[in-house]
């Protein structure tokens, strides 16, 4: 006969909720989140420095539009080697299945959360300005 560890409703009602506190959320946890610097979106500016990712940790990145001229941001590859938790715009969550390109037709300002996944190398990039308005980025 196998021994029963009997536990009593009074004592799962005080250890369940700490041991929820002491537990690692995982990929959602604190320690694991990393903010990226802002892209910022301005004719024929560059988008910014190459980044170097790590692959199962979370990032965040506001995209800004100063409202210069309409621009997009592309990078169909990026985007299918990263998990996007959330965009965020003007108080709006948006949970995507995926993502191609986001577009600025105005000023403004997105937020992106995202779990980089599939090593390799990618480019962000604006369709209208060419070289010198890409961003490179590596997942490792």
């Amino acid at each position: 006969m196998r021994p029963t560890l009997a536990l009593s409703a009074a004592l799962l009602s005080t250890a369940l909720p700490a041991l929820a506190e002491d537990a690692p959320a995982g990929l959602f946890a604190a320690t694991n989140k990393k903010d990226l610097p802002e892209i910022i979106l301005s004719a024929g500016e560059p988008l910014g420095d190459p980044w170097v990712l790590k692959s199962g940790t979370y990032y965040e990145v506001e995209i800004t539009s100063d409202g210069s001229q309409e621009l997009a941001l592309t990078g169909p590859e990026f985007f299918r080697a990263i998990w996007i938790d959330e965009i965020v715009i003007e108080g709006i969550e948006i949970r995507p299945l995926g993502l191609d390109s986001v577009e600025f037709d105005e000023a403004g300002t997105m937020e992106i959360g995202f779990i980089a996944i599939k090593p390799g190398s990618y480019t962000l990039r604006t369709p209208q300005g060419g070289e010198t308005q890409t961003l490179q980025i590596t997942i490792e």
